[in-house]
């Protein structure tokens, strides 16, 4: 056997025809979050159906009555954020120190949710619906059209690459010179580059539109996700298991919603079969918060907005 070959085996290097893909700077920082999370959170992971029949009729009859756009996404997002009222420690972040066995939850002031949305390029970016917690139906729809708004009108390596630059301030600070000095090379030099350094020092014309900023991507407390608006339309698959966004300790994702022929007992306490509309739940939470009994308090609560869903009128 020759030497190259040899090396090639022993490097598992690329063979003629093979295509190498580097990551851009979206596909590194989710890859770097995704990557902390499954060194540093312990995941435990629920999925059930619900029935949201009377919910979404409810929601059908105040959308054509209100007198503003909404969203089932926005009216989910509302009774996850009642929910996490009741449960607390699920709006949070988790710190811990495998070395000293130390750590600490920070249960946060503000409920802020993580959002993904779909690029025009068909990737995945995450945005942060800020202090949520007091907003009104209305107030919260117009927040999350506006910031879809501004994910179309801004520039998100730009923005990323701002981001970066505090993370790898903090890294310095923090004594971490070598990883800081790592992300800085690999992101302006070599294969792996996203950006010239001339880049850094080009001066940028203020936009007319609205855009993101930098507070619109950093981390939040909680992520919601629907995977019903990300996935195709055309496939009825759903997501089984979604990991945590570090340093975050819950995740709730909702999945298609879907016509199905059920059994059930109507009004009359008989067994009836009829069609009902299906809604896949998902959640995942960091096992080291404690157990469901965090978690029961909301999904009760959110339940209780599925079955007496005249609720949403008051939001």
């Amino acid at each position: 056997m020759k030497l190259k070959q040899y090396l090639r085996l022993a490097f598992n290097s690329p063979v003629e025809g093979d295509e190498t893909e580097y990551f851009n700077l979206k596909k590194r920082c989710a890859g770097y979050i995704f990557t902390k999370t499954q060194n540093e959170m312990v995941g435990a992971s629920c999925f059930y159906e619900v029935d949201v029949t009377d919910l979404w009729n409810e929601y059908q009859a105040y959308k054509s009555e209100a007198d503003f756009h909404l969203t089932f996404n926005v009216v989910m997002m509302k009774a996850l954020i009642e929910g996490l009222k009741v449960s607390p420690r699920l709006n949070a972040h988790l710190y811990f120190n495998k070395r000293s066995t130390t750590g600490k939850l920070i249960k946060k002031k503000h409920i802020d949710i993580s959002m993904p949305v779909k690029l025009e390029n068909g990737e995945t970016f995450t945005v942060k619906v800020r202090e949520t917690e007091n907003k009104s139906l209305r107030s919260l729809q117009k927040q999350v059209d506006f910031l879809l708004k501004a994910t179309e009108n801004s520039d998100i390596d730009r923005l990323l690459l701002d981001n970066l630059s505090y993370r790898m301030t903090g890294f310095v600070l923090k004594g971490k010179l070598l990883t800081s000095f790592m992300q800085f090379f690999t992101g302006f030099f070599g294969k792996n580059r996203v950006m010239n350094v001339s880049d850094l020092f080009k001066k940028r014309k203020l936009p007319k539109k609205a855009t993101l900023v930098p507070q619109d991507v950093n981390e939040g407390t909680v992520c919601f996700t629907n995977w019903g608006m990300l996935n195709s339309k055309f496939t009825p698959a759903n997501v089984g298991y979604t990991p945590l966004l570090y340093p975050q300790v819950f995740l709730y994702g909702i999945g298609t919603i879907s016509d199905r022929e059920y059994a059930f007992r109507n009004e009359n306490g008989e067994i009836d079969i009829g069609v009902k509309k299906i809604m896949p739940v998902h959640f995942t939470f960091d096992h080291r918060i404690g157990a469901l009994d965090d978690v029961m308090p909301l999904i009760r609560k959110i339940e209780d907005v599925f079955e007496h869903p005249q609720i949403i009128r008051e939001w």
